[in-house]
């Protein structure tokens, strides 16, 4: 992030707010472990695909973890808030600010698999879950990433055309260059 500037500060509240509803709105319950599945993955992937790392780790770590606090999971935020943070701070990384599709699924497949073992290590380790626990959750959390993918990138690519302006942030230019 090179400054943090009103701009910045904007895009960082609006994509934190839009994860932590996603989270909230959307969730489905997941019998085997008491826990809930939800598109959470959809604004990370977003976030750090249409803006980059930065706004993909506090997007995706903070909003995902006010989303377990204020949904009753809140012993799950500080787990939440590493597994969704640095997923989004890889994706953004490899994939961010770019209109190149390869780039995005290489990003998805390391904010996946970032994502997954830490759930799979905090659960089973830290969480109390055990391995078995961890073992029936890492299938839930596959497929978040998957329909995050599945629905992130097309959102960018769609957000990108519908919204010109988008560019000023992602790439940042000026408004003479869009």
């Amino acid at each position: 992030m090179k400054k943090l500037d009103a701009r910045t500060i904007a895009v960082l509240a609006a994509m934190t707010a839009m994860v932590t509803i996603i989270t909230r709105v959307v969730q489905v319950f997941y019998p085997p472990t008491g826990g809930y599945l939800t598109f959470a993955d959809v604004g990370v992937y977003f976030a750090a695909f249409a803006f980059g790392p930065w706004v993909g780790l506090i997007a995706g770590g903070v909003g995902a973890a006010l989303g377990d606090v204020s949904g009753g999971f809140a012993a799950f935020a500080p787990l939440t808030f590493f597994a969704h943070g640095l997923q989004g701070l890889a994706a953004g990384y490899i994939g961010g600010r770019t209109n190149s599709l390869p780039r995005m699924l290489l990003g998805w497949m390391a904010g996946t698999a970032i994502m997954v073992a830490l759930y799979y290590l905090g659960e089973a380790y830290i969480m109390g879950i055990g391995v078995g626990g961890a073992t029936l959750e890492a299938p839930g959390n596959l497929i978040q990433n998957i329909a995050g993918a599945l629905l992130g990138i097309p959102l960018v690519y769609s957000v990108r055309r519908a919204y010109p302006p988008i560019s000023l942030v992602a790439f940042g230019k000026t408004w003479k260059e869009i």
